[in-house]
């Protein structure tokens, strides 16, 4: 029989993530599957999927890795609630010629400050500051977020004595700040998808340095607060009994309606632009994107959906 290969779907046109739990996920039958204790199979539609968060209690086969791998789905190791990142796959992503031109903008401080003040003027809707370092930039960011968090308690009702959680012990923190985390646990996750999907490095950030998803801290925290910190506050709001579980769902519908995975990887390319120079052309044998998009069947003009 002869091999066909597989065609990923575009990420814009992917659900956002799924939660997985308690089964071994594996590849039956040619098919993506989770097998409970007691040996029932949940087919997972893997390649129409652009992140799969796998939370305690689950195994993955060899198989079940690679064929996410192979349609550009990213497989997230997290903790419980999703709210602490293990480990994570790489999708096909990181190309050479996107890394080298990331590394750029990133090592040349005059380059890192044109791309960290477009970050500013995308994130809150004015030019930032002339004559600001990224170190003052940081600072006036953090004291706006900080503010935007007070008024949204105020806005919803809600307690608000500051960010505070503890990753390694969810249950202690109070339910706003739970909701937050889940939130944006959920927004990191596509993000970086996105990001290798786009074929760059998600530890290369440029506001945030010296971790594994600084660029997509960067890059998710210039929409965070206008797609899931809001809904967050709304659903601590309600005294939810299982916040973590209503606010997966607000995210999986807001990313819907609001085309969130459509919009990410044009959001990364105009911020990476703003250090005005040119991406280096491609090597001959260079690897093709991660998700590509699909060939239009028609002339100009025409839809090609």
């Amino acid at each position: 029989m002869a091999f066909i290969p597989l065609s990923p779907i575009p990420l814009k046109d992917r659900v956002s993530m799924i939660f997985l739990q308690y089964g071994q996920i594996d590849v039956i039958d040619g098919a993506f599957v989770l097998v409970d204790k007691n040996g029932v199979r949940t087919h997972i539609p893997v390649g129409s999927v652009a992140c799969i968060m796998l939370e305690p209690g689950t195994r993955v086969s060899h198989a079940a890795a690679k064929l996410a791998a192979t349609v550009g789905t990213l497989l997230v190791w997290v903790g419980e609630a999703g709210v602490r990142l293990y480990a994570s796959g790489q999708p096909g992503g990181a190309r050479s010629d996107k890394l080298l031109y990331q590394a750029k903008l990133a090592l040349d401080e005059e380059l890192r400050l044109k791309v960290v003040r477009k970050m500013f003027e995308l994130r809150f809707g004015e030019p930032a500051p002339s004559r600001r370092s990224v170190e003052q930039l940081r600072g006036i960011e953090g004291a706006r977020v900080r503010a935007t968090y007070k008024l949204l308690a105020q806005q919803y009702g809600v307690k608000w004595q500051g960010r505070r959680y503890d990753p390694k012990d969810w249950a202690r923190g109070d339910k706003v700040n739970q909701c937050i985390s889940a939130a944006t646990a959920c927004l990191y996750g596509i993000t970086e998808a996105a990001v290798l999907a786009a074929g760059y490095a998600p530890a290369i950030g440029f506001i945030h340095t010296g971790k594994p998803l600084s660029f997509v801290y960067d890059i998710a925290d210039i929409i965070k607060f206008d797609t899931v910190v809001p809904r967050a506050f709304a659903i601590a709001s309600k005294h939810p009994s299982e916040p973590d579980k209503e606010v997966r769902l607000a995210c999986r519908d807001i990313f819907r309606s609001d085309n969130v995975l459509g919009k990410l990887i044009p959001l990364i390319e105009e911020v990476l632009a703003a250090g005005e120079i040119s991406p280096p052309p491609p090597p001959a044998d260079a690897q093709p994107i991660a998700i590509p998009e699909p060939k239009p069947l028609g002339d100009a003009g025409h839809r090609s959906q």
